[in-house]
């Protein structure tokens, strides 16, 4: 007799094709993983990517296939694969054909001009938001098909269909073609969104990126049919290949397939209040929305795990593709290890100077970016307002580059509220919060900081944080330092939460996205819980939406099983001291000071001395290094189980966070200090909501250094506004 119902989510990334496996209450009961670069070593990817000159960033289509294999093969030898019910799943947005061998990966930026170039033709990017719900970005599934048209004649000649890749590991599952979800149609920049199902190719669109009327027809039937269904369907069964060879039930459900960074939003059950921090080769903050109203200021989608009967909802998505790139060469030239790198961070004052009135900027915009910085590349730093080649102190560029980074965040989130995309109730009026600082409030911090009542320049109050999100939900290699969990909590004025699986695997390689062995990554745990969710309402057991059932499942869990935390891996290494089961971790302080031990203490003094005097006051940055204040970050101060490498390698060609140990010789001269191992962050005493769906929280807000952040937000914008300009 086959035993309980198993569900399993697969998510194709970069580096890694992951399974994740759960059982009816959502409990995790298998993970299994193939990595590219290792089980597939023929391929000679790095980070399972190909890079080449022109910011083109490819995979083999090939290598996905076998990987699919290798993959179903360990699946079918360690669980028993006769009690999958369903399916569901996750994979990069990227156009894949076989007439491509090698496809582009959603880092590829080769396209960027093609797509201007379609956002030139609707009108520019208010017309082309308004149309097709997106402007201008390189990961346009139309503007790298008119890339290969433009470029690749023999390959445009050789086409017989175009999908993307996670509609095309749906396909292999299924044995049949299987279109693209709603969600994802809306972000290739050629789909005409309408409620009801009523939405279309863009015909003139189209026409543009296939050069005639004649060709506009093939590439129509390239794409297919759009699943209008929101996702809460059964979408095919499994192939007879499937059944035959590996064991699954014919009958298997295959539910919808999606973007993992939407798959990632749904495994984290968010409120309507929170918004998602994810971590990566791009960096993502994603909220949910009541209404579809696109906007060049960000990209909207429908929600893509919700039912015909509900009322439509839609998740709204900030993104920057100047993400780990730029943080792993910072690390590169003025760090030896991402140790080093995140005691900078923690050390230096915010804004990089202890004064008001001189604070220090940087943008590092390595490849185009989402508008307004579509058409600006560079390196860019400013010292009191005036652009200059490098900062006088050079150990301010860490922390500068991840306050930027996060300030950028921070200001397209409040021009987006302020369009009215998230409704008459923003931010924290659309759930409850303590956090809130009040008009009144905000009112009486720009006095003492000398700020004018009104007229700042901008379109929203920086010191009035109620139309910010009440909780961070973070994933992704970044969030495990302890100090850019505190800036973030710091700039937002709100909670930061880790899942619990992060969590956990973060004090086994902390540096890494993707997850230690015996660790689910939480795409393929998104795509697990909708494969859960369609099976119920399929048997007529589901209750609700999509998060209520699985809030409803968890809390179960939770109550049958006696309080007990939900487990965050099978097998692997079970890691030591992150707090999440027993969340009284050690600390560290917020607002750029630190508590360290005297041997990282004459380590990081020794990286001073390195990149050059106390620039920041006479003995101000020894003070704080000596500084034990209340905390608002969790870290351990315990030596945990990763290792570092003691050979020397050449900085990171690829969008994968490169290891803790790769270290070189620094721009900014010799270092003999040892590399250093990253301590990452741990569980401050969490909720038991919270606590129910497997997060934890690892940084508390602190009001004083949000007013202090608020108060350098216009100077940010004004030397945005240049960049946009070309005027400096």
């Amino acid at each position: 007799m086959p035993g309980p119902a198993l569900f399993l989510g697969l998510e194709l990334s970069t580096d890694q094709l992951r399974a994740t496996i759960v059982d009816e209450n959502l409990e995790l009961v298998g993970v299994e993983a193939v990595d590219f670069d290792t089980a597939l070593s023929e391929y000679q990817t790095q980070g399972g990517i190909f890079t080449t000159p022109g910011d083109a960033y490819t995979t083999p289509v090939d290598m996905w296939v076998k990987a699919l294999d290798f993959l179903l093969e360990e699946i079918s030898r360690n669980h028993e694969v006769s009690r999958i019910k369903s399916i569901g799943g996750a994979a990069q947005l990227s156009p894949n054909t076989f007439s491509l061998p090698n496809t582009p990966v959603a880092q590829d930026t080769f396209s960027h001009s093609h797509a201007l170039s379609i956002e030139a033709m609707l009108g520019g990017p208010d017309h082309m938001a308004a149309r097709v719900g997106t402007c201008a970005n390189s990961s346009l599934v139309a503007a790298q098909i008119l890339r290969v048209r433009e470029t690749s004649p023999d390959t445009w000649a050789r086409t017989g269909r175009v999908q993307i890749a996670s509609a095309f590991l749906a396909s292999l599952i299924s044995g049949t073609w299987i279109g693209m979800g709603e969600a994802e149609a809306c972000a290739t920049g050629m789909y005409v969104y309408a409620s009801g199902g009523q939405g279309h190719w863009d015909d003139e669109v189209i026409e543009y990126i296939a050069g005639s009327r004649e060709e506009a027809w093939r590439v129509r039937g390239w794409l297919g049919d759009v699943d209008v269904s929101g996702g809460g369907r059964r979408i095919a069964t499994v192939s007879r290949y499937l059944v035959d060879r590996y064991g699954f039930e014919p009958d298997t459900i295959i539910a919808s397939f999606t973007a993992d960074y939407l798959s990632t939003y749904l495994s984290l059950v968010p409120s309507p209040s929170d918004a998602v921090l994810s971590f990566g080769p791009m960096d993502f903050l994603l909220t949910s929305a009541p209404h579809y109203l696109p906007s060049r200021l960000y990209s909207v989608y429908p929600h893509p795990a919700q039912d015909p009967s509900e009322k439509r909802k839609y998740i709204i998505m900030l993104t920057s593709r100047n993400a780990d790139v730029p943080r792993a060469l910072v690390r590169d030239m003025y760090t030896k290890s991402w140790s080093a790198f995140d005691r900078l961070v923690s050390v230096v004052p915010p804004g990089g100077s202890i004064g008001l009135d001189d604070k220090l900027f940087s943008f590092w915009l390595l490849q185009g970016d989402s508008h307004p910085l579509s058409h600006v590349k560079g390196i860019f730093r400013f010292e009191t307002g005036v652009k200059v080649n490098e900062f006088r102190d050079l150990r301010a560029n860490p922390r500068c580059l991840v306050e930027s980074q996060a300030l950028s965040f921070r200001v397209r989130w409040a021009r987006m509220t302020a369009t009215g995309a998230l409704g008459a109730a923003v931010g924290r009026a659309r759930g409850s919060s303590s956090l809130v600082t009040s008009s009144a409030a905000a009112g009486r911090a720009r006095q003492l900081l000398g700020a004018p009542p009104s007229g700042l320049g901008l379109s929203f109050d920086p010191y009035d944080s109620s139309s910010l999100p009440a909780r961070i939900l973070t994933t992704g290699a970044a969030i495990n330092f302890p100090a850019v969990a505190s800036l973030i909590s710091e700039l937002f004025n709100a909670p930061v939460f880790v899942p619990t699986t992060q969590l956990d695997s973060a004090q086994i390689t902390p540096h890494r996205n993707a997850p230690a062995k015996g660790y689910p990554g939480r795409a393929a745990l998104g795509g697990a819980y909708v494969a859960r969710w369609v099976w119920s309402k399929e048997r007529g057991t589901g209750r609700g939406s999509f998060e209520e059932e699985v809030r409803r499942l968890l809390s179960k869990r939770w109550v049958t099983s006696g309080g007990t935390p939900v487990r965050t891996h099978v097998g692997g290494e079970t890691p030591a001291g992150s707090g999440a089961n027993t969340p009284y971790g050690n600390r560290r302080t917020g607002f750029g000071a630190a508590v360290l031990e005297e041997e990282e203490e004459d380590t990081l003094e020794e990286e001073m001395e390195r990149l050059g005097g106390d620039a920041f006051g006479e003995g101000e940055l020894a003070a704080r290094l000596r500084t034990v204040t209340g905390s608002s970050t969790a870290t351990s101060a315990t030596t945990t189980g990763t290792s570092t490498s003691s050979s020397g390698a050449l900085p990171s060609t690829t969008f994968t966070t490169p290891e803790i140990g790769t270290a070189t010789p620094s721009s900014a001269g010799e270092g003999t200090a040892a590399v250093t191992t990253l301590m990452p962050v741990t569980a401050l005493p969490t909720g038991e909501a919270e606590t129910q769906v497997g997060l934890a929280k690892v940084a508390e807000p602190d009001v004083d250094a949000f007013m202090a952040y608020a108060a350098i937000v216009p100077e940010y914008c004004r030397l945005e506004g240049m960049l946009v300009k070309a005027l400096v």
